[in-house]
């Protein structure tokens, strides 16, 4: 598995955001130019994370994006599930997939618990350790 472009946007945007003060508005010009995104690629991203309920927006001239939540229940394993979709490290451990031969696998129990630690890690800290660790 291998992380898109657009994860990775999604979290310096995020960290970005969590920088300021909870509830603060920053447009999308300024998070574009400070951190080299291209401010069409970036709308596609806060859009996608706005829908995932980590930030909100607001139009105007006075608008921007903020997070939605405090960066202290937003973790990098929210960021990459509202932009990749469920994280799942094969598709037969995606929610919902039916594989004939999960139960007869020797390897899908293996997968399992490396996708259980890859979710553990990204879980492990949040949006608020990580502004403080920078």
């Amino acid at each position: 598995m291998q992380l898109t472009r657009q994860s990775e946007y999604a979290i310096r945007t995020m960290l970005e955001l969590a920088a300021l003060p909870y509830g603060e508005l920053l447009s999308s010009k300024v998070i574009s130019q400070r951190q080299d995104i291209p401010e069409d690629f970036l709308k596609k991203t806060v859009h996608l994370l706005s829908l995932g309920g980590l930030v909100s927006t607001q139009r105007g001239t006075q608008g921007g994006v903020r997070l939605a939540k405090a960066a202290e229940q937003i973790t990098l394993a929210h960021i990459v599930a509202a932009i990749e979709g469920p994280i799942a490290i094969n598709p037969c451990l995606a929610p919902g997939y039916f594989c004939p031969n999960q139960v007869t696998c020797p390897v899908s129990p293996i997968l399992a618990r490396a996708q259980a630690a890859l979710l553990a890690e990204l879980n492990k800290q949040t949006l608020a350790d990580l502004v403080k660790q920078a």
